[in-house]
């Protein structure tokens, strides 16, 4: 049973989805550039049979508010947030793409919070990348002004944040979409070989191996959160 709720945090409202017995050791979803919590809709359902998920429309995507103030720093600390307003100590925390950036930042500087980090087709924080999502023409679900906000950070990352991939204590699986994804897989790896507990798999399915492959997205993460 899938559940909406919304809850304020800081100067935002943020929308989140739910699934799976509210007693449940809690699980994070974090989307990327351009989607919301709908992105895990079936990865969601399927996590929600062993753990309590949690499907966060990060600022600016969905229906949580769109303030017009977009960094990757505010979406981490929005996260940190929600974890308070829902009274949630330890969490594993996924991230897709953009919500990969958000993911690894948080057990960066909040390594008590993150028990077990999964970045799916995340960008590696070295100068030059760009992010993959896609941006459709026609009417879409999020402030257009979130794009050149994030992408400028992609393409520039704070030095901070390679610097400190090694600081991440939680062990973390890497999932890689392969040939079919514009994300650059070469440096995925390098990325990989910084953070000290990391596992890499390329499961094939492009950017959104998510969606395309969501029953092996979430046996991959069940198999990693129970190892």
């Amino acid at each position: 049973m899938e559940d909406q709720s919304v809850v304020d945090v800081g100067d935002v409202r943020l929308a989140y989805r739910t699934w799976g017995d509210p007693f449940g050791s809690p699980v994070v979803l974090l989307h990327g550039l351009g989607g919301s919590s709908l992105s895990w809709e079936a990865v969601g359902a399927l996590l929600g049979e062993e753990w309590r998920v949690y499907a966060i429309d990060l600022r600016g995507h969905g229906e949580s508010d769109w303030p017009d103030e977009y960094a990757f720093e505010q979406m981490r600390d929005d996260v940190l947030e929600f974890l308070d307003a829902c009274e949630l100590d330890r969490v594993g925390v996924v991230g897709h793409s953009m919500g990969g950036v958000v993911a690894y930042l948080l057990a960066e500087e909040h390594a008590d919070r993150v028990e077990r980090l999964v970045l799916i087709e995340t960008p590696p924080p070295f100068p030059g990348q760009l992010i993959a999502d896609s941006h459709p023409t026609g009417p879409v679900d999020y402030d257009e002004n979130v794009v050149p906000a994030v992408t400028a950070q992609i393409a520039e990352p704070d030095p901070r944040w390679e610097e400190e991939l090694g600081q991440i204590v939680a062990p973390t699986l890497m999932l890689a979409g392969g040939p079919e994804s514009g994300m650059p897989q070469g440096r995925l790896a390098d990325m990989a070989s910084l953070i000290p507990d990391c596992r890499l798999i390329t499961l094939g399915g492009g950017h959104q191996v998510h969606k395309k492959h969501a029953d092996q997205v979430a046996q991959q993460i069940t198999e990693f959160f129970t190892s």
